[in-house]
């Protein structure tokens, strides 16, 4: 498939990013939300070539990783660090099936990457100097990086450091059944998880993503 990119017609990342402005803290713990924003520009030019906004969802493995934070006791930390593409979203290119909870894993994974930044928000959506329900984890993919037609993005708590290492052998997709009895100990647990209209990056573009949690 050829390497070009989409132009879309939505905010652009600069904008998307004060999207914290609209967020305000309930007055008790709610249901988790996750929402990315991406952008990919020219690495020349600086040309924004796509940028929007998504929500996405939640993944039951996500309840799985927070029950084993939760009762950690300061025991070893295993906390989200990297952020995977990939290109194996079901249903058409244009129109991927919407992303489903029950994933464990990417359909097709083709890299990840440890964050650039992480970085907690207030209720006006500006940085916070302490810890907050609203989080954003940011990593970039530099022009040699996935590049491909992404149409896929996980969120993960990897089994290992190192991001050539992926820990996923038996973990299940969305087309299969769901089986909570697996042992999540030495796999990648994919927390949040999202489908898209595919996004080609050549080598000649930076990607941004921004993952925003909101508890």
């Amino acid at each position: 498939m050829p390497t070009t990119a989409h132009r879309e017609k939505m905010r652009r990342a600069k904008q998307a990013m004060k999207m914290g402005t609209d967020i305000r803290h309930s007055s008790g713990f709610t249901s988790p939300k996750g929402r990315f924003l991406l952008e990919m520009t020219d690495a020349q030019t600086g040309e924004v070539l796509v940028s929007w906004e998504k929500d996405n969802v939640i993944t039951n493995d996500g309840g799985i990783l927070a029950a084993i934070l939760f009762q950690s006791r300061g025991g070893p930390a295993r906390g989200l660090s990297m952020l995977a593409v990939g290109t194996g979203a079901r249903g058409s290119l244009l129109n991927p099936d919407a992303a489903d909870p029950k994933q464990r894993r990417l359909e097709a994974e083709i890299a990840r990457k440890t964050f650039a930044s992480v970085v907690f928000r207030n209720a006006d959506g500006g940085a916070s100097g302490v810890p907050t329900n609203i989080v954003d984890f940011t990593t970039t993919f530099g022009e040699a990086e996935a590049v491909g037609p992404l149409n896929e993005m996980g969120l993960l708590s990897p089994a290992s450091d190192n991001a050539e290492v992926t820990s996923v052998d038996g973990l299940s997709t969305s087309a299969e059944p769901y089986d909570p009895t697996v042992d999540m100990a030495g796999k990648d647990i994919m927390v949040n998880y999202c489908t898209f209209p595919v996004v080609s990056k050549p080598s000649t573009a930076i990607l941004t993503i921004t993952w925003r949690l909101s508890f």
